[in-house]
């Protein structure tokens, strides 16, 4: 491998499944089958979780519901804060199920957590998953007090890949509208550039799990024929990277690996909303590469973690973790 991957994770390199995403109906089959068949961690009686079916985007007659799973610590007392999660998987994978484990460990740091099942692309492209996500920040901003005990001053947004791509446009979306007020925007290998022009996107042609094939082919199912176009075909909604005033917006943490296509993108986000005024956290981690934290024993991974965990404490103005209270 012409790759310096990090030595705790490079043996498993070869075992890693790789997702055929040329097929989506083989892919998705796959990913739900993985997902089945990974240990699922459990609550241990610690945080509460349930189902619920919430209202689709206002505005428009044929949008459905939202499905979302709501995650909240048992003795987590009026008031606590609350993170609106959106999986990754390349705006074409991922559901509830997927997300379970770290929107799980999110709640387990004393916060509501509401995950997200927006709809996915290409039968859904850009911009039904946005307009579900918004859905869904404007019923937590709603139902913070009255039905779910949370801090309507304390609501973040987090996402991992696609996720995090959501979760930017989310906030630049929430900003531009008046909507929702967010505390937070949590990135990690943050989708964002669908021009495909960075030094890692040119140079990261056959990394593992995740190469700039794959990104190029998830950005055609999300956008179609207007990914790569000039901004008045991409808005900066759909391409966060796009946008040309980055200025009030929620103070970030965002986190890149070294050997991702995506590197890049993540890096200059975090360089301009700096230069914008806007708190934020950036975190390179050395060896690395788009899905190596499925390797949780490596101790980068953990670091990760762990880095993750202090953000959003830090952030939302939670106690260290000592119990899985607020």
């Amino acid at each position: 491998m012409r790759y310096a991957i990090d030595p705790e994770i490079a043996p498993w390199v070869a075992l890693l499944v790789d997702v055929p995403i040329a097929d989506v109906t083989q892919a998705r089959a796959l990913v739900r089958e993985l997902t089945a068949a990974a240990p699922r961690p459990d609550s241990g009686g610690a945080v509460s979780i349930s189902d619920r079916a919430i209202p689709g985007p206002a505005g428009l007659a044929d949008a459905p519901d939202v499905r979302v799973r709501i995650y909240r610590p048992v003795a987590a007392p009026a008031g606590c804060p609350a993170v609106l999660f959106l999986h990754g998987g390349g705006f074409i994978l991922g559901d509830l199920d997927m997300a379970h484990s770290e929107a799980l460990r999110f709640a387990k740091l004393g916060c509501v957590v509401l995950s997200v099942d927006y709809r996915l692309a290409p039968e859904h492209p850009y911009p039904a998953a946005l307009d579900d996500c918004y859905a869904a920040l404007t019923w937590l901003a709603r139902e913070a007090r009255p039905s779910l005990g949370v801090d309507p001053a304390r609501i973040a947004v987090a996402g991992g890949s696609a996720g995090a791509c959501l979760a930017a446009a989310l906030a630049l979306l929430s900003r531009d509208r008046g909507g929702p007020a967010l505390c937070f925007q949590f990135l990690t290998a943050p989708k964002l550039d669908d021009r495909l022009g960075t030094v890692s996107m040119r140079t990261f042609t056959d990394t593992p799990m995740w190469d700039s094939a794959k990104v190029a082919l998830t950005w055609r199912y999300y956008l179609g024929d207007r990914a790569g176009g000039s901004d008045a075909d991409v808005p900066a909604y759909a391409a966060p990277a796009r946008a040309q005033d980055l200025s009030g917006l929620p103070p970030a943490f965002i986190a890149v690996c070294e050997f991702d296509p995506l590197r890049d993108e993540g890096l200059s986000y975090a360089q301009r909303l700096v230069q914008a005024g806007v708190p934020t956290e950036l975190h390179l981690y050395p060896g690395t590469f788009h899905g190596s934290r499925l390797i949780q024993d490596a101790a980068v991974t953990r670091q990760m973690i762990a880095d993750e965990d202090r953000a959003i404490v830090r952030r939302l103005g939670l106690e260290p973790r000592r119990t899985p209270s607020c």
